[in-house]
C-alpha cells in the first residue's frame, strides 16, 4: 500500500511531463515537407567573410548553391518587417540602438559589415528567393506581443513558396498554431544556460531547455541545438515524433555529429552538399 502511494504520484509526474513535452503529432506531414523541399538550410543566407548574413546577396548566392534558407524576423519602428538577427545593430552595422526603434528607411541607410549591403525588409527578401527554394522563417522576440507574427503570416499568406516557421517564444509558435494550424512549425531551443542570470531567467531558460511550453504550441519540429542533442527532453520528444532539425552546423565536426540525429540541418561555412545526415 505504501508503495502504491509512492509510485502513483512519480507516474502522474511523468504523465504530466510526458504531455508537456509532447509535439504535435504531425510527424507525416513534416518529414513531407522537409524531404520534398530540402533537408540544408543556410544560416541567415549563405554568408560568408565578404557576403554579410541575412542580406539580399546571402539569399541570392543561397538560391544560386541550391540551398534553402533560415532567416529572422524583426518588427521596425514603423511596423514593417526587416530581416536581422540581433536586437541591437552593433555587431553588424557599427552603430548603436535596436533594430525594432529604427524605420525601414533607416535601416536601409545602414550598412552590413562596411559592405554594400543594407538590412532588407522581409518582402526585398521574398522577393529575391522568388519561390525558388524552401524558408525556415524565425521570429524574434521576448514578450507577448504578437505582431511579429501577423506581419510574417500576412506576407506568407500570399507567397507561393514553400516554408516553415520556427521562434524561441513560444507564444509565437502557438499564434501560428491558433491562426495558420496547416503551416509547419517548430520550437526552437538549446542548453541555454544562465548562470549569472536572476531567478526569473534561470527557470525561464529551464522551461524553454526542457521544452515545458510545446503544450501550448504543439510544434510539428524541434529546431535544436546539435551540440545539446543529449538533453533527455530533446531526445524524449524526438520518440514521440516531434521532427529534428540540428542548428548551426559550423564544421565537418558539427555535420558528422547531426548524422543519425537530425533529420534536416541548418549550416554555415560548410558545403553541407558534401554530407549526409
Amino acid at each position: 500500500m505504501i508503495a502504491l502511494y509512492i509510485l502513483c504520484p512519480i507516474a502522474a509526474l511523468i504523465l504530466l511531463y510526458l504531455f508537456l513535452i509532447a509535439p504535435s503529432g504531425r510527424k507525416k506531414q513534416t518529414a513531407e515537407f522537409f524531404e520534398k523541399n530540402g533537408i540544408f538550410y543556410a544560416h541567415r543566407g549563405l554568408h560568408s567573410s565578404t557576403v554579410p548574413e541575412n542580406s539580399l546577396e546571402a539569399f541570392r548566392l543561397a538560391c544560386e548553391n541550391g540551398y534553402g534558407m533560415e532567416l529572422d524576423l524583426h518588427v521596425t519602428a514603423d511596423d514593417k518587417l526587416c530581416v536581422f538577427h540581433d536586437g541591437t545593430l552593433k555587431r553588424m552595422c557599427g552603430v548603436e540602438g535596436k533594430v525594432e526603434e529604427k524605420t525601414v528607411a533607416e535601416l536601409a541607410e545602414l550598412r552590413l559589415k562596411d559592405t554594400d549591403q543594407y538590412v532588407p525588409t522581409f518582402d526585398e527578401v521574398l522577393k529575391v528567393v522568388d519561390g525558388r527554394y524552401p524558408l525556415i522563417v524565425e521570429l524574434k522576440g521576448e514578450n507577448m506581443n504578437t505582431r511579429v507574427c501577423e506581419l510574417a503570416a500576412a506576407a506568407l499568406d500570399n507567397y507561393k513558396g514553400a516554408y516553415c516557421i520556427e521562434s524561441f517564444n513560444p507564444k509565437y509558435v502557438a499564434w501560428f498554431k491558433k491562426h495558420r494550424p496547416n503551416v509547419i512549425r517548430g520550437q526552437l531551443s538549446a542548453k541555454m544556460s544562465a548562470k549569472n542570470g536572476s531567478l526569473s531567467k534561470k527557470i525561464r531558460n529551464f522551461i524553454l531547455r526542457h521544452m515545458l511550453m510545446n503544450v501550448i504550441s504543439r510544434p510539428d519540429f524541434l529546431a535544436y541545438a546539435i551540440n545539446d542533442r543529449n538533453i533527455i527532453s530533446f531526445r524524449i520528444s524526438r520518440a514521440m515524433g516531434g521532427y529534428p532539425v540540428g542548428w548551426t552546423a559550423r564544421t565537418e565536426e558539427n555535420m558528422a555529429a547531426a548524422k543519425g540525429e537530425f533529420s534536416a540541418v541548418i549550416f554555415e561555412n560548410v558545403n553541407a552538399k558534401d554530407f549526409e545526415i
